[in-house]
């Protein structure tokens, strides 16, 4: 059997199921093809910044509808050796949303399917596993397994949006350098027992930084610098963690989540082959330090959607400008994310006091206007 439609979109994790809303919404014969039969209970992403709350208001407010669903992080408190170093207001950063919204990636993607399933019953098919990607004369052949046998789909555009081991930008032949950073970390959910409400917490320390957010339901997230992976963590391996860097007592067998990570970064060196085009994390990874992977695929869907609909309608020359359009931003938030891990090393000896006097000199200045539209990805 072979369908056909205008543009088949790969992936149906957060960015996926975006741009299949914003497609959809053009009036796209758009397919959202995804491996996974449900929606992951893994808890990763939690953090949705400003510009990316404002692009879904766009799709019938469902930027307000995610905020009642999450809590509205409005400030970040820095805190060193020495105590309080400053805060982090976010009251300037847009009009609309002047927040970070803490909602885990779950529950972001059961809302974008909902809206997706609402508006276009049709679009999403789920149980779908993409076996090859073959460009011809003016369209693009996919491959498909599901549960009822093989077929072809034929697309007149591809969006890969099938994450860091792209599938998609694979069979495109576009290579994806990269590398490991020595970084590494652990982190996981559990009751918040602090006073912290909806604040954001970092603590700088000699062993390494902590952070803290507060989540829906009671929770909290902990992530917490580690010597080395810790491949096989514990709950009582973070909990251990806070205690000597916080003074904060964790309930360890209150754990929901818990896993030990190391930071990559990966840049294809353009995000567009012919009639393939990639996004999210497929076109590039950004640690994970400063939550700002799956923003910057929304980004780029929504910059790339406008794109793929004018070159349906024969101005081909509208895709042209995407790579040059999106990948600097790539750039700018891989670099942000390395600021970050570096003031978050372990502060020991001279150099340590220096950047802890250094990140409370910038809290405390005019600058920290400009660190507030940095970390809600103003410019990006």
């Amino acid at each position: 059997m072979t369908e056909t439609c205008d543009v088949a979109v790969v992936g149906g994790g957060p960015v996926g199921l975006y741009m299949g809303l914003l497609l959809g919404q053009a009036g796209v014969d758009v397919r959202v093809l995804e491996r996974r039969s449900a929606v992951s209970t893994h808890s990763r992403a939690v953090g949705l910044h400003p510009p990316a709350l404002e692009a879904f208001d766009a799709l019938g407010g469902l930027g307000h509808e995610l905020a009642g669903a999450g809590v509205t992080i409005r400030r970040g408190v820095v805190r060193g050796p020495s105590g309080t170093l400053g805060e982090l207001s976010f009251a300037g950063t847009s009009a609309t949303h002047p927040y970070v919204l803490a909602l885990p990636q779950q529950h972001t993607e059961a809302r974008l399917e909902a809206a997706l399933r609402a508006r276009l019953p049709p679009v999403l098919q789920r149980g779908v596993e993409v076996t090859a990607v073959r460009e011809r004369n003016g369209h693009v052949e996919i491959g498909v397994h599901a549960a009822s046998g093989r077929s072809t789909l034929r697309a007149r555009y591809v969006v890969g949006a099938d994450g860091r081991r792209s599938a998609v930008r694979d069979a495109a032949g576009v290579p994806f350098p990269g590398r490991t950073y020595p970084m590494t970390y652990v982190m996981g959910d559990f009751p918040d027992t602090t006073t912290y409400a909806a604040d954001a917490v970092i603590t700088l320390s000699a062993g390494g930084v902590v952070e803290s957010f507060p989540l829906p339901g009671g929770q909290r997230r902990w992530v917490a610098q580690t010597p080395a992976l810790l491949a096989h963590a514990r709950p009582s391996d973070l909990t251990a963690l806070l205690a000597a860097r916080t003074g904060l007592h964790v309930p360890a067998a209150e754990c929901t989540m818990l896993s030990a990570f190391a930071v990559r970064r990966h840049l294809a060196p353009r995000f567009r082959s012919g009639r393939i085009v990639l996004a999210g994390d497929a076109a590039h990874e950004v640690s994970p330090i400063g939550g700002q992977g799956m923003n910057l695929g929304w980004l780029d869907a929504q910059d790339l959607a406008p794109r793929v609909v004018a070159a349906l309608r024969g101005d081909t020359a509208a895709l042209d400008g995407y790579t040059a359009a999106r990948r600097p931003p790539a750039v700018r938030a891989a670099r942000q994310a390395e600021v970050n891990m570096w003031l978050g090393r372990p502060l020991r000896g001279a150099e340590g006091r220096a950047r802890e006097a250094l990140m409370a000199g910038l809290l405390t200045s005019p600058l920290h206007t400009v660190l507030a539209r940095a970390f809600t990805m103003r410019g990006l």
